[in-house]
């Protein structure tokens, strides 16, 4: 517990007007790019809009300059020839241009828990160093 009561769960969340909790990310999966905050939820939940996408998780990657930068896992939809710049052009008229992901990387299927939860960790040790890599070359 805190000082004040409460109980840290590492849930990122606001009050509304009427006292309504509203959870919108987990401290450990915003990302920080170039002292920005990014929420990944809020870059899936688009992601997931898009009618190609059966499912998606955002993670950051180290970025050398940004330090970090959104990168979209997805599973593409069977049957599905979206590209990587269709789903990133799908970003541009909802959110801010420095919050469009650098990369959309596709898979044939995300890890989960056994509760279905997406499981990040896995997916940032084999992701996360994805912008170096390519930076590198």
């Amino acid at each position: 517990l805190t000082t004040d009561g409460w109980f840290d769960t590492g849930d990122i969340a606001t009050l509304d007007e009427d006292g309504f909790l509203c959870i919108s990310d987990r401290s450990k999966d915003l990302i920080k790019s170039g002292g920005e905050w990014i929420s990944s939820v809020e870059l899936e939940n688009l992601a997931m809009g898009h009618s190609d996408i059966l499912m998606a998780a955002v993670i950051a990657a180290e970025h050398p300059k940004w330090d970090e930068r959104p990168i979209v896992i997805a599973v593409k939809k069977p049957d599905s020839t979206v590209t990587e710049q269709g789903v990133l052009d799908y970003y541009t008229d909802k959110i801010a241009k420095w919050q469009i992901p650098d990369r959309v990387i596709f898979v044939d299927s995300i890890p989960l828990s056994g509760t279905g939860k997406m499981l990040k960790r896995e997916l940032r040790a084999q992701y996360g160093q994805v912008l170096l890599e390519q930076n590198s070359v």
